[in-house]
């Protein structure tokens, strides 16, 4: 990976990666359902890109109707 683009995120860098609000991927960091991250102290949660790339891939649908479910 380059240095131009660092390899964690801090919370809100990483919501705009995600293209959704810092409120919405802190609440789903306390429901358990977000992305996978870090903390480096009291008040700073940090997201691997890898990771973040990783929970995208995840949440790929092929149909409205797809809740991600197993047949």
């Amino acid at each position: 990976m380059s240095d131009t683009h660092p390899r964690k995120l801090r919370a809100p860098a990483a919501a705009v990666y995600l293209g959704l609000s810092a409120s919405t991927l802190a609440k789903m960091r306390l429901r358990g359902d977000g992305p996978v991250y870090s903390k480096a102290g009291p008040r700073i949660v940090l997201y691997d890109v890898a990771d973040l790339d990783v929970w995208l891939a995840g949440r790929r649908r092929t149909s409205t109707s797809d809740t991600g479910g197993r047949a």
